[in-house]
């Protein structure tokens, strides 16, 4: 059977920034070229970043993707590269659809499209858009795109290649018509997000959707961070009866170059020159019908495989770091209690600035325990990070001459909220990015001070159940001393009760259930939209799941001002999850259902 090197660049691109994604993919076309590939494969919008949301609806922005694919194909052929196969995600238009013409109700602005580019030769030879946008969890591509029509078989090298894009192979339709065209791969384009345990449903479904297709399938997918999501990268290559042959790396930019057996093109049959398959209009293109001469196949190892708590710090780190990068900081700055929160926040933090970049702030007020000044400078003397001390008792006391009768919730607030100037007005000082330290617990039932703790620029934490920052401190711990590491969490910040220390002997439990209760609520009121009816047919107790449904119903207000942080679970706050904050409905155990 014909051979073909094929490299799927699994690249990092800024949203917006087509100057410098362009740059990354003539870097990893020209390093593609350099080790024989014959067609590298580039991720979804990689040219434009992804998701750009209202960005679609822009006609510079268009316009500005267009010229810039054409450009990237002139560049590739002017470096000596134009022989090979180049396919590029990026933004593009309707072409069936006057981008002057008034606009139509239920067609977005513009008419853009999701779309690849196969450049050849100097030149865009074909274009091809998705054809069934994502429009459930946090896509929302019904708003930015218009579908396309057309599934595009190429003739490279006697091998037939037909191409989709992402959403396309989620959908039952695509396999049968790529099976009906003969092809022997199928180029998927994607830009994928992370979230827990979907790295598994990828590749069952890859291995799914080639034994349907009946040929290869090759899925390159998007690298880094962007605003809430993190993409992780994992892309795979599968043969046609789903067994893996290639996948790369999570949470990091590489080439992964797999040389293929593939079947060589067929003779045009009455079924194979069809003009519709499945809905879709086949377009096929010849860009070389020789197959290339017998070669050496390439060795490449199997990239290592993240467990379950690994990818979810990775995940979390790469979108920290890439959220500072790409927004122009360099390091950043949180409030350290001590706690198991800050201190997981902290080496995060680490972990993605580095530590000469990180700078935590101690707040000793006069409820402040020992220990929580301790582990935090335990925390620093392990990880090289900075950390000063500004006691606020003083700056208290002065709010008390000013506002005398302050007490209960209202004393406690104003602890968090003089603790929140301080970072703020180093951040304005120095330049630094300001972390919020809450978790998903917390956040779900309003367990925090608006402009207090819940202020920042970015939250780390925020989509991480409170058991699960436990599990991730754990996790980080034995994964430096399995590396002759000092663990960078003290022992003492996961293992104390966790307290807000805001008045004398505070516990959080004092408030919230115990957090392994709580959370398993949680994950289902959440994220399985589980109604009280079905908690407390499910064993809770009725007062417990009451009182919790109220605390996460009354606190959207909060949320809707908290931070941006990384998603990692299958139903984030924010992009996922959209409620009103004015909303009367409240959830009811009826008679007999209790």
């Amino acid at each position: 059977m014909p051979q073909l090197r094929l490299a799927l660049a699994q690249i990092n691109s800024t949203v917006g920034d087509l100057d410098g994604n362009a740059d990354l993919v003539v870097a990893a076309a020209t390093r593609a070229a350099e080790q024989g590939a014959h067609v590298v494969a580039f991720p979804e919008m990689a040219l434009t970043g992804y998701p750009i949301e209202d960005l679609s609806l822009r006609r510079s922005v268009v316009e500005a993707s267009r010229r810039t694919v054409g450009t990237v194909a002139e560049q590739l052929a002017g470096a000596g590269h134009g022989e090979l196969v180049a396919v590029v995600g990026f933004l593009d238009r309707d072409p069936s659809r006057d981008p002057a013409a008034a606009e139509v109700t239920g067609v977005p602005k513009g008419s853009p499209q999701d779309a690849v580019a196969v450049l050849h030769r100097g030149e865009v030879v074909v274009r091809q858009a998705k054809h069934h946008l994502w429009n459930y969890g946090v896509g929302d591509e019904y708003r930015h795109f218009v579908a396309g029509d057309a599934l595009n078989v190429l003739r490279v090298a006697g091998v037939d290649v037909a191409l989709a894009v992402c959403e396309d192979i989620w959908r039952d339709q695509l396999p049968a018509a790529v099976a009906s065209t003969g092809a022997g791969l199928l180029l998927v384009a994607n830009a994928s997000p992370y979230e827990r345990a979907k790295d598994d449903t990828r590749l069952e479904l890859c291995a799914q959707r080639a034994r349907q297709a009946g040929c290869v399938l090759a899925y390159s997918n998007l690298v880094g961070g962007q605003d809430e999501l993190v993409f992780d990268g994992d892309s795979i290559v599968v043969d046609a009866s789903g067994t893996q042959l290639a996948r790369s790396t999570q949470f990091a930019e590489e080439l992964l170059v797999v040389d293929l057996e593939l079947p060589a093109a067929g003779e045009p049959t009455r079924e194979r020159d069809q003009q519709t398959a499945g809905g879709l209009r086949v377009l096929r293109t010849v860009l070389s019908t020789e197959p290339v001469a017998p070669y050496p196949p390439l060795a490449q190892p199997p990239a290592e495989r993240l467990d379950d708590l690994g990818e979810v710090w990775h995940a979390i780190v790469l979108g920290l770091r890439d959220y500072a990068r790409k927004n122009g900081f360099s390091s950043a700055l949180l409030g350290m209690s001590g706690g198991i929160d800050s201190s997981v926040v902290a080496a995060l933090a680490c972990d993605a600035l580095g530590p000469a970049g990180v700078h935590g702030v101690s707040n000793p007020s006069a409820w402040s325990t020992e220990h929580s000044r301790t582990d935090a400078a335990e925390q620093a003397r392990h990880t090289g990070l900075q950390l000063r001390t500004v006691p606020i008792a003083p700056m208290v006391a002065a709010y008390d001459q000013a506002l005398p009768g302050l007490d209960g919730l209202a004393a406690e607030n104003l602890q968090a909220r003089i603790r929140a100037v301080v970072w703020m007005a180093l951040s304005n000082a120095e330049g630094h990015l300001v972390l919020a330290c809450g978790n998903k617990s917390e956040l779900a039932t309003g367990y925090s001070t608006i402009y207090g703790d819940a202020v920042g620029g970015y939250a780390p934490i925020k989509d991480v159940p409170k058991t699960v920052v436990w599990q991730l401190a754990r996790w980080r711990n034995d994964w430096a001393q399995q590396r002759g590491q000092t663990p960078p969490i003290p022992e003492n910040a996961i293992s104390k009760p966790p307290s807000a220390e805001l008045r004398p002997g505070q516990l959080d439990s004092d408030s919230l259930p115990a957090y392994d209760v709580l959370d398993e609520v949680l994950d289902r009121y959440v994220e399985q939209d589980a109604s009280i009816a079905d908690l407390v047919g499910a064993g809770f107790d009725p007062a417990l799941v009451e009182h919790v449904v109220r605390l996460v119903d009354t606190a959207e207000w909060k949320r809707r001002q908290y931070p941006p942080g990384p998603k990692i679970s299958v139903r984030n706050f924010g992009r996922d999850r959209r409620l009103p904050i004015t909303n009367a409905w409240r959830e009811q155990v009826s008679p007999g259902e209790a």
